[in-house]
């Protein structure tokens, strides 16, 4: 009995990794903000979901890095070039000044897109490609 227990109860899988590729870089200076999160309110500024993953990436190492998500479920990630690496996506009149992304690359019209239209199930690993988009 104790033998059926432990192989219950055994090593859990590791979490599912997001293999993200961003392409599309105006240039390789600064660092891509990356946020993975679940939480819909807080789509795509990640600062009011404690639960997201936040991580930085070189811009010279965006083409292809990889994002742990905490479980599996359903997630939406959002990308700033932040090209002068002060940690923050920099605007000008209300528009972005640096290039941004999201998985699903779903159309942009006015304003970030939904939750909805960039999210995508992670039930294991996964891949997603972003192109940047540059307003400015």
């Amino acid at each position: 009995m104790a033998i059926s227990a432990a192989l219950l109860t055994g090593a859990a899988a590791p979490p599912p990794t997001v293999e993200v590729s961003v392409s599309g870089l105006r240039s390789m200076k600064g660092q891509i903000l990356v946020c993975l999160t679940t939480n819909p309110k807080a789509f795509p500024d990640c600062s009011k979901d404690k639960g997201s993953v936040r991580m930085a990436v070189k811009a010279a190492e965006a083409a292809d890095f990889a994002v742990r998500a905490p479980a599996t479920g359903t997630y939406a990630i959002a990308v700033v070039h932040d090209e002068n690496s002060n940690n923050k996506m920099d605007t000008a009149i209300f528009l972005p000044k640096e290039g941004f992304g999201f998985s699903r690359n779903p159309t942009i019209t006015v304003g970030p897109p939904s939750f909805k239209s960039a999210s995508f199930v992670v039930e294991h690993d996964i891949r997603q490609s972003i192109k940047m988009k540059y307003m400015l």
